[in-house]
Formats: C-alpha cells, structure tokens, sequence
C-alpha cells in the first residue's frame, strides 16, 4: 500500500522540476562574476567574499559572528576574520550585545551602509533588465510565491 497521498502527487512529480530549478537559482546567485558585476555596479572594491557579510550585516544586524556564519554557511571563525576585515575598513563595528555583554555583534557603520546603498541601487539595475519583459501580474507573483516559499522554509525547516 502507498504511502503516498493522492493529493500530493502533483508535488512528487513537479518536485524534481522545483529543485533543479532552486539549484539553477543559487548557482548563478553564488556566480563570482554575478557579485563582481554588482559590486563593480556599485562602484565598490571590496573583496567578494566580505560582501554577503556586509549586507546580512546591514539588513539583520545588530548580529552575532555565530549566528551570521550559520546565515551564510560558513565556519565562525572565518567570518570572524571577515568581520574584522570588514571593520578595518570602516564599514562595520562590533559592540557588546544588548541581551548578552559577553557577545560582541557587527553593526554597519555609515560608510557601510552608504556601500550597501550603492549595491542596492547596482542591484535594482540588474533586476531591472532582468525583469524588464515580465508582466506587472507575474512579477507580483513571483514575489508572492518566493516569500511564501521562504517563510514555508523557515516554518518547516526540519521537515525538508
């Protein structure tokens, strides 16, 4: 007997469809030349690995070393190094945790939010010429259906 719930198997069989495409998607997303063309966007030169750092700081800080390596899926201890890099330039600072002193957290600087501006704006252009032929309504929908992915994701995280 199937264990297979007939309502489910239009899921079982898009499935693969899904997850190759999520693949496709990440693996241009995580493309060197995808983040050089943006950062050369922003007119920034800044080493392609501190900058997934530099923006999860921005958009989530004030944030652990911890928690933002577990963001990114890298090893603390390397993001701790890109965090003081990221610190000698000005673009970050760390500070003493609100709810625990004993945790320094990375926050953006004003130089480093002026940089994340600037990718932001490099971003839209990209996404801009990206999009320029979909219509308005699949657009919308796109984002519709992402977010509800992503938060579907982080609801069920374990089940996956």
């Amino acid at each position: 007997m199937s264990t297979i719930k007939v309502q489910n198997t239009h899921i079982s069989a898009q499935l693969p469809k899904l997850h190759r495409a999520l693949i496709d998607i990440v693996r241009m997303m995580n493309a060197p030349e995808r983040d050089d063309a943006m950062l050369a966007g922003a007119g920034l030169s800044l080493e392609r690995a501190l900058f997934p750092l530099l923006v999860s700081v921005e958009r989530l800080g004030p944030i652990g070393v911890v928690e933002l390596a577990a963001g990114v899926g890298r090893d603390y201890t390397t993001v701790s190094r890109q965090i003081a890099r990221l610190e000698a330039l000005g673009l970050v600072t760390r500070k003493a945790s609100v709810r625990d002193g004993r945790v320094k957290e990375a926050v953006i600087t004003p130089s480093g939010k002026t940089a994340t501006d600037a990718i932001d704006r490099a971003r839209e252009t990209m996404a801009v010429r990206l999009f320029q032929d979909w219509s308005t309504r699949d657009f919308e929908e796109l984002v519709r259906l992402m977010r509800m992915l992503a938060d579907g994701m982080g609801d069920k995280a374990g089940d996956a």
